[in-house]
């Protein structure tokens, strides 16, 4: 660190212990920053495709995650550096606002970052390589809207939507039932969209699993599916018709809020206690059948005097489930959440065409099925698998999946995968490059060869000649003037991805560009890193 000097030429100190403080300035600093976020790069740029490979991380407890999605596998690493962590949230966000191309996000960013730092070499200023990127990006993303095609669905002709899904999955280890998954991902998505107003609220959606079984007896559920069973193992297992008494007041005698105690001292005194106690059991239970309740389902539990009544008054009951799943059962059967018996009243009984116990396997585990509901708006994912981290890895895929067809009914825009719409962007950056006057043209040449490493990536991971691939498609486009080429991944035996169906939506893909763009800016303006050393 710089001392400073007084008149007198005694040294006074500008930064609080600056002699344990370390610091990193001018060229170094940027050379240091883009090194670590190119290491972050280079871990995901595997992972990209249908070819791509999946990452295991275990966890400081042990837990072990085996995963192909970008923004999972950045939560999972705990990156330690501060830049490493700007590319964490990168792809987070790319995650919250999209849901599906983490991975190309950081690959693209990283890719940015390497072409920057051959030109700080050459002795570009970053600043003048950061507004070079940010042109570049305004009209790649000009280009995205150009090569974009619409495409028109209705709820009874889903076959577009179902491809897209496709794509998504088909870098997964769910590969192989994509189409199942995809269907089910799309109806899921369509069964809770509001398609007048666009929108769709993916909270409605629950995704349960349940390891057994095979990955295609998943299924999907126009109900609720909840991880319980009746509370009494003599009550009804299918209940027809059900009208369904939603409690969160618990099936017990009150409890006096301050201390109190209670002295028997005779046999009488206790038979009246317990009396008193079956007595207000008996007046709960039959509030719940004069309500005209044929199944209660409570949020608390309740003690075995009061199961024994219920089971003999013939009320079957469900207890200890969740708040968010009494949420979604309150909104699926169009029923009321009762906090106190005395307000239970018919009109706030939810309705359900069947509810039944459905047990699995061998084993005793059993779940309840909540179907043919008044309000069919919610709905439940049920995904089986051969182990825990099979379905947990399916159940990202899945979101990625829910996330693609909810961004399909927002705007239905979409563009060519493989890769072909990065080659189509690069050459359309590339020609106008040429009419830019003064150094922004050079930073504009790099991004058009950052974006080629997507398809160059995506070429290497499906075991191609990268550069070879790249350049013949690159030719053929331009040749042809068709932005729909791109890199034949799973050796179908053409290239022209709109006859593969491999589609990407648009929002995505302009997403990713502009998130990239606006991290790698972000990189290039820090000259000066001060951190406190390690002790």
């Amino acid at each position: 660190m710089a001392l400073a000097f007084d008149e007198y030429g005694r040294p006074f100190i500008i930064l609080r212990e600056q002699e344990q403080k370390s610091r990193v300035r001018g060229l170094d600093a940027q050379k240091a920053n883009i090194m670590a976020a190119k290491a972050v790069a280079r871990i995901l740029r595997t992972s990209l495709g249908p070819k791509g490979m999946d990452k295991m991380l275990q966890s400081g407890d042990g837990d072990v995650t085996i995963t192909n999605d970008g923004a999972t596998i950045l939560e999972q690493m705990e990156v330690e550096n501060q830049i490493g962590k700007l590319m964490v949230e990168l792809s987070r966000s790319q995650d919250y606002e999209i849901g599906d191309g983490t991975t190309g996000v950081v690959v693209l960013a990283g890719a940015l970052l390497e072409q920057a730092e051959v030109l700080l070499e050459r002795g570009i200023h970053p600043i003048r390589v950061a507004e070079g990127y940010e042109m570049a990006s305004k009209l790649a993303v000009e280009h995205l809207s150009k090569i974009a095609h619409k495409f028109n669905f209705s709820p009874s002709d889903i076959e577009p939507l179902v491809q897209t899904c496709m794509t998504t999955l088909s870098s997964k280890i769910v590969g192989r039932c994509k189409r199942a998954l995809a269907e089910i991902a799309v109806k899921a998505v369509l069964a809770v969209a509001d398609l007048e107003r666009k929108d769709v609220n993916l909270d409605l959606i629950k995704v349960e699993g349940k390891v057994g079984g095979k990955l295609e007896d998943t299924e999907l559920v126009y109900g609720i599916v909840v991880d319980k069973d009746m509370s009494h193992p003599q009550m009804p297992k299918e209940i027809k018709n059900a009208k369904i008494a939603i409690l969160t007041c618990p099936f017990e005698p009150p409890k006096p809020k301050t201390k109190h105690k209670v002295d028997i001292d005779s046999v009488e005194k206790f038979e009246a206690l317990r009396e008193a106690e079956k007595t207000y059991f008996d007046e709960m239970v039959k509030q719940c059948k004069d309500a005209g309740a044929t199944l209660v389902i409570c949020q608390w539990g309740f003690d075995d005097e009061a199961n024994h009544l219920l089971m003999h008054r013939g009320l079957p009951a469900v207890r200890w489930v969740g708040g968010v799943e009494l949420e979604l059962i309150a909104i699926a059967t169009g029923g009321r959440i009762v906090p106190r018996f005395q307000e239970l009243t018919p009109d706030k009984l939810g309705k359900a065409g069947l509810v039944r116990e459905k047990a699995f396997g061998t084993t005793k585990d059993r779940m309840l099925y909540i179907e043919q509901c008044a309000n069919s708006r919610a709905v439940t994912i049920f995904i089986r698998g051969g182990n825990k981290m099979m379905i947990e890895e399916t159940k990202r895929s899945l979101h990625d999946a829910l996330c693609v067809a909810r961004n399909l009914i927002r705007d239905n825009s979409i563009v060519y995968g493989g890769g072909s719409a990065e080659i189509s962007c690069s050459m359309a950056v590339e020609a106008a490059a040429d009419k830019i006057p003064g150094v922004e043209q050079y930073a504009m040449r790099a991004f058009a060869d950052a974006l080629d490493m997507v398809p160059m990536a995506l070429a290497e991971n499906s075991g191609l000649q990268p550069i070879n691939t790249l350049t013949a498609v690159k030719a053929q486009q331009y040749k042809e003037q068709n932005p729909h080429l791109g890199i034949d991944c799973n050796d179908v035996g053409t290239n022209n991805m709109r006859e593969q169906n491999v589609f990407e939506t648009l929002i995505g893909k302009k997403q990713q560009m502009l998130l990239a763009t606006q991290v790698v800016k972000m990189i290039l303006k820090i000259d000066d890193v001060i951190t406190p050393a390690a002790y």
